[in-house]
C-alpha cells in the first residue's frame, strides 16, 4: 500500500474513533516520513499531552521540529525525551546536532560524549565531535576525532575529507593528498576532493596534475567557480590565453555573471593586448561590484591608470 493510501486509511480510522491512539501514533510517524512535518507535529503534540512520559513521542516531536527549522522547540523536545529515558542515546545524539546548528559546540560535544559513554563504537558521534572542534578552529582535536571515526568506519568519506583539509592546513600536502585519494576511492564522483587535490598540485607547481583534477571537478560539479578560476590562471601562466578566455566564458555560462569573473576576463584580455575587450570587461566587473572580492575602488583606479597610460602613448 502506498504511503498516501496508508495516511488516508489512518485518517479515516481517526474520524471514526478519535481515541485510537495507536492509529494516531502511526499516522504521525507516517506523516513525518512522508514530508508533512506540520501535520505530524499536530498529532505528536496531541499525543504528548496524553502520554507525557513516553520518550518516543517527544523524540519524534524533536525530529519534527528540526524539519520545521524550529531549533528551540526541538531542543526542548529532546531534553524531555532524555529526562524520561536517560539511557536512550538517539535523543542525546539529535540534541547534539541541534546544539551544533545553534553553534553551541561545547553543549553539542557533551551530548555526543554521552552517546559514547554508552556506545564507545559510535563512529557518528566521533565524527560529530570532530566537526564541532573543526568549526571552533581546534584542528588537532578535530583531527583526533576524525581519525577515530575512520578507525571505526574507514568508508566515512567525510571524515577522510576533513582529515585531508586539516593536514593541508597544517602543511602536510602528501598526507592531505592521501586522504583525498581515499575519498575518491570510496566516492569517485566527489568533486570537492578533486578540487582540493587540484589546489595542492597548483600550489606545488604541478600544473598537469592540477589540470587533471580541475577537469574532474568541473565534470562532476559544472558550477564550481573556483575550479574555473584556477584552471584559467594555469592557462594564463602557460601563455594559453585563448584557452583561459574560453574557461572563464564557460564559467560565466555555468555559474552566472559575477564581478570576479569579469575582472579575471579583463586581466586575460590585457595579457592578449585586447584593449577594447579589457575595458568592456572591467566596466562589467564594476557594474557587478557586489560580487567583486577586491575593492571596486581598486578596480576603478586600475582602469583610470589604463586610460592615463593610453593617453601618454
Amino acid at each position: 500500500m502506498a504511503k498516501i493510501d496508508k495516511i488516508e486509511k489512518l485518517q479515516n480510522i481517526l474520524k471514526e474513533d478519535n481515541t485510537n491512539f495507536q492509529a494516531r501514533r502511526e499516522l504521525a510517524v507516517l506523516l513525518l516520513d512522508s514530508g508533512y512535518p506540520e501535520e505530524a507535529k499536530k498529532n505528536f503534540l496531541y499525543l504528548s499531552k496524553i502520554f507525557s512520559e513516553d520518550s518516543g513521542i517527544f523524540y519524534n516531536l524533536g525530529i519534527t521540529y528540526e524539519k520545521l527549522k524550529d531549533l528551540d522547540n526541538a531542543q526542548k523536545a529532546y531534553l524531555k525525551a532524555i529526562e524520561i529515558s536517560p539511557n536512550e542515546t538517539d535523543a542525546y545524539y539529535n540534541l547534539g546536532l541541534v546544539y551544533m546548528d545553534k553553534k553551541l559546540y561545547e553543549k553539542a560535544v557533551d551530548c555526543f560524549e554521552s552517546v559514547l559513554s554508552k556506545d564507545s563504537d559510535d563512529s557518528n558521534s566521533y565524527f560529530s565531535i570532530g566537526l564541532c572542534y573543526f568549526k571552533e578552529g581546534k584542528l588537532d582535536g578535530a583531527k583526533y576525532y576524525f581519525q577515530r571515526t575512520v578507525e571505526l568506519n574507514d568508508e566515512d568519506i567525510y571524515a577522510h575529507f576533513y582529515i585531508g583539509n586539516i593536514l593541508k592546513e597544517q602543511g602536510d600536502n602528501n598526507g592531505a593528498k592521501d586522504e583525498f585519494e581515499k575519498v575518491l576511492k570510496i566516492s569517485p564522483d566527489y568533486s570537492w576532493a578533486y578540487f582540493n587535490l587540484a589546489s595542492i598540485y597548483y600550489e606545488e607547481g604541478d600544473f598537469d596534475s592540477s589540470i587533471y583534477n580541475l577537469k574532474k571537478t568541473i565534470e562532476f560539479n559544472p558550477k564550481d567557480m573556483d575550479a574555473y578560476k584556477i584552471y584559467s590562471k594555469i592557462m594564463s601562466k602557460l601563455g594559453h590565453y585563448d584557452k583561459a578566455l574560453s574557461i572563464i566564458e564557460k564559467s560565466i555560462k555555468n555559474c552566472g555573471e559575477t564581478g570576479d569573473l569579469y575582472y579575471i576576463l579583463a586581466q586575460i584580455f590585457k595579457l592578449k593586448n585586447s584593449k577594447e575587450n579589457y575595458v568592456k570587461s572591467m566596466n562589467k566587473a564594476l557594474k557587478l561590484n557586489s560580487t567583486l572580492s577586491i575593492s571596486p575602488k581598486l578596480v576603478k583606479k586600475e582602469l583610470d591608470t589604463f586610460f592615463k597610460d593610453k593617453q601618454t602613448d
